[in-house]
């Protein structure tokens, strides 16, 4: 009985002890895990994933100027369309120039019509330079406007790169706090580490995949406008023909050489015979 009596006190000292060290060692990982919010997350994530939001804000002023950029209004205005049909219509070349390189009639539409009328109007050969003008002007129109979009295609392929890199640093970490800590230290740092590591994958990701769809669209969007705003610039390019097809100027037959039959006059029916 005595000796019972002596290891009574022992037993319950030993287990308040591993009590309290069991309850030190979990607040610290609950403190970590039950008090994250998003910013949090993203402050786990380190350096590469602040990174990683400042690329997120990049790629939606993109997504906003493309959405600016590619509209129909945009690249066609109301207003240029009427006035060109207007000054072509009457064959008023000059002012429709002039027209197109008025800043505030600064489209994609004035920009292709003005340069093939620029172009047809100082060539030697008229109005036969003004559709290939208008189609070179207008391929260059075209890669102009396609600038937003390929830099949103650059953001979506970097947002993975990134992810990967701050995912890479993480098990860095990781691997280094194995061979360097020891006990409950070792474990809460070890999951701080990993924890850095997967929330830069997500985010690059998160950043990704967005950035792939909206380019997909804006990019098939580019493509029928263009070829819708190419269709009023050929129906201008009529306009300023006069309505019909241009004839080609045939070089004068050298003296001596027979005529076609189509060309020949033929000699009056009747005539006197001596």
């Amino acid at each position: 009985m005595h000796l019972m009596d002596q290891l009574i006190p022992l037993i319950s000292q030993s287990v308040l002890a591993v009590q309290d060290a069991a309850a030190g060692a979990a607040a610290p990982v609950a403190a970590v895990s039950g008090d994250r919010s998003l910013f949090g997350y993203i402050a786990a994530g380190g350096f590469v994933a602040i990174v990683l939001i400042l690329l997120s804000v990049v790629a939606l002023a993109l997504v906003v100027a493309n959405l600016i950029a590619v509209r129909r209004d945009a690249l066609a205005k109301p207003e240029v369309v009427v006035g060109l049909e207007g000054f072509l219509r009457e064959r008023r070349i000059e002012q429709a120039i002039a027209f197109c390189k008025q800043p505030e009639h600064d489209c994609f539409l004035a920009r292709v019509v003005g340069a093939g009328l620029s172009k047809a109007a100082r060539s030697q050969f008229g109005h036969l330079e003004l559709k290939p003008a208008m189609e070179e002007a207008g391929a260059r129109e075209a890669e102009r406007l396609d600038r937003l979009n390929y830099a949103l295609r650059i953001v979506s392929d970097l947002g993975p790169m990134l992810g990967l890199l701050g995912t890479v640093i993480g098990i860095i970490k990781a691997f280094s706090t194995i061979g360097a800590a020891e006990g409950v230290a070792r474990s809460t740092q070890l999951s701080t580490n990993m924890s850095e590591a997967l929330v830069n994958t997500a985010l690059g990701l998160a950043i990704a995949i967005p950035c792939l769809v909206m380019h997909a669209f804006f990019k098939r969007r580019i493509d029928s406008l263009v070829i819708e705003v190419g269709d009023t610039a050929e129906r201008l390019a009529m306009m300023a023909q006069g309505g019909g097809p241009v004839a080609v100027p045939r070089p004068a037959a050298p003296a001596g050489a027979p005529r076609p039959a189509s060309a020949q006059v033929a000699a009056p029916v009747g005539g006197a015979v001596s």
